[in-house]
């Protein structure tokens, strides 16, 4: 069995608003091993986008622990935490987020520009992720001039600019017709054969038929965790 990355402990989220509490996640204990394909499923509200912003790093619980490869990272400081989530995690979001005014190949560039400085190497990274998704041909293309699901592609590409170990989207293809979604989906499907860990919150069912785990959370609870293969 392969070693578990992460190991969520009792996890907690609670946020106040207007003077009330909100319990976005209650009483989390999960594990995820390298390699996995993760889906998690739930209706809106139900903490999906919540758990990944503490798996990527982005927030940290309000209670208990989160192990990533042995380290506590709830006892991280914000720099560190930055550090790490640029190292080990990408990011694919519904919403593409891509800088109108940089062509393809800039909107990748951008993630590399802080870790890789010589410029060549940049490109030579570029150009393999770029073919990886299937865009190299629409490198000087700006986001108008792409299609949404050209757009998501863009985004993933970015996403792998730094080689992550793990990556983490919310939703990809909730802005995307059936068809385009499964294109991206393929891909996702692809990375994890590559030995990736994805995981993945959404609504879209062909995602988590090819997932190889579903966990379905509601009201910030787990209430089902299965393994399909």
């Amino acid at each position: 069995m392969k070693e578990a990355i992460y190991q969520l402990r009792n996890i907690w989220k609670i946020y106040k608003v207007g003077g009330k509490e909100v319990h976005a996640l209650r009483n989390i204990n999960l594990d995820i091993r390298r390699g996995e394909f993760l889906c998690v499923l739930g209706p809106s509200g139900s903490g999906k986008s919540t758990l990944l912003h503490i798996l990527g790093f982005l927030d940290k619980p309000t209670k208990g622990s989160i192990l990533f490869k042995g380290v506590d990272v709830s006892k991280l400081n914000s720099l560190e935490m930055a550090l790490l989530r640029r190292k080990k995690i990408g990011f694919v979001f519904q919403q593409f987020y891509l800088f109108p005014n940089l062509n393809v190949i800039e909107n990748v560039e951008i993630a590399l520009a802080i870790n890789e400085a010589d410029r060549d190497k940049r490109m030579k990274i570029i150009k393999r992720i770029l073919k990886k998704v299937g865009l190299w041909e629409r490198r000087y293309h700006y986001p108008s001039q792409l299609s949404g699901g050209e757009q998501q592609r863009v985004a993933i590409a970015r996403a792998l600019a730094n080689n992550p170990d793990i990556i983490i989207a919310d939703e990809p293809t909730g802005n995307l017709d059936s068809k385009t979604g499964k294109k991206i989906v393929s891909i996702f499907k692809k990375l994890n054969d590559e030995g990736k860990t994805i995981i993945i919150a959404t609504h879209d069912l062909s995602i988590a038929n090819l997932s190889k785990r579903i966990i379905k959370l509601k009201d910030g609870e787990i209430i089902e965790d299965t393994y399909l293969y």
